[in-house]
């Protein structure tokens, strides 16, 4: 029997696969350590006394320096609808353990979670970096409308599965 030799997978692709194989798995098992217990409400959003998306973007960076001061890595993301933060959070990849708890999914489990739905359209994501391929393909899967990274403010357009 002979081997038929397959070109390898290019990195951007690799990272693709990567990701989307590793939101299922991060969806299933962090969503659940995000919730609070039976009874308890989510710590309610200070929302900012404007919805420029420099004041928003501004949140997100809050949120990456949070993640750095807890002695993670540094990113940080919020999620908004209709000028109105309804998701926030700071990388939690290696506080908790979780090579899935990046900024930009922690928000939109606390988004989803906020707002009783899985589908976020209508909203729009905030990082303080350019979101990973596993990262934009779960704000894809969310039906979020726009990618927003940087303190420059670069405007991705709507999510997609095949960026990289």
């Amino acid at each position: 029997m002979r081997l038929r030799r397959v070109a390898p997978l290019t990195l951007s692709r690799r990272l693709w696969l990567a990701g989307a194989a590793a939101i299922g798995l991060g969806l299933s098992l962090s969503a659940r350590s995000r919730q609070p217990r039976a009874g308890e409400a989510a710590e309610p959003i200070a929302q900012p006394p404007d919805a420029a998306p420099r004041t928003l973007m501004d949140r997100a960076l809050e949120m990456r320096r949070r993640a750095q001061d807890a002695g993670d890595q540094s990113f940080g993301a919020v999620i908004a609808r209709e000028g109105r933060i309804v998701g926030q959070a700071a990388s939690a990849v290696v506080t908790r353990n979780d090579p899935t708890a990046h900024a930009e999914m922690e928000a939109i489990r606390d988004a989803a979670q906020r707002l009783g739905r899985r589908d976020l359209t209508g909203c729009t994501l905030y990082s303080s970096s350019r979101p990973c391929p596993m990262c934009e393909a779960a704000a894809y899967w969310a039906g979020i409308e726009r990618l927003i990274h940087g303190a420059e403010l670069t405007d991705l357009g709507a999510p997609r599965l095949t960026r990289c």
